[in-house]
């Protein structure tokens, strides 16, 4: 996917801490949801191999907890959520209704490598107690950790621009 000058275009403010987690927490009720209807996808497909006793059983014993192809589907579905929004128009749902975008310095769509580092970094940082998303109180351009790490910023868009 080739990158992109976002619109609209300009010079807009960093985005604050409040309002990145706000919409992050929008993000994670979707994303649990679109992971609710996978799992239940999943087990309506074990269930038509092995049969409703069988699973049953599975459910009682605690075998779908660690079930390594859930997890993959997990992890892929999880990866292909925030791939699909940052690269295409550098907004998820939760980005979009509080109006904050992800982009390069430049004003630009970022790239699938970027995507990655900031989703991987991005878990870093939930993983010390949230200390990478306050990083941005500290840094002059207001970055957090996986903004850093991937060359990226979170900036505010003015009222009524929702979409691109």
């Amino acid at each position: 996917m080739a990158v992109k000058l976002l619109k609209p275009a300009g010079d807009f403010p960093a985005c604050g801490l409040i309002r990145r987690l706000s919409a992050a927490g929008y993000d994670l009720l979707l994303l649990l949801a679109v992971l609710m209807v996978a799992t239940f996808g999943y087990l309506g497909i074990y269930i038509g191999i092995y049969g409703e006793a069988e699973a049953h059983q599975q459910a009682e014993a605690g075998g779908f907890v660690g079930d390594h192809l859930l997890s993959l589907i997990v992890l892929l579905i999880t990866t292909g959520f925030y791939l699909f929004f940052w690269t295409r128009k550098g907004q998820t749902l939760g980005m979009q209704a509080w109006r904050i975008r992800l982009q390069q310095p430049s004003g630009q769509s970022i790239t699938r490598k970027q995507a990655l580092i900031r989703l991987l970094v991005s878990q870093a940082s939930w993983l010390c107690a949230g200390l990478g998303f306050f990083w941005q109180l500290w840094d002059k351009q207001s970055r957090s950790w996986h903004d850093i790490a991937s060359g990226t910023q979170v900036i505010m868009l003015p009222k009524g621009t929702f979409k691109n």
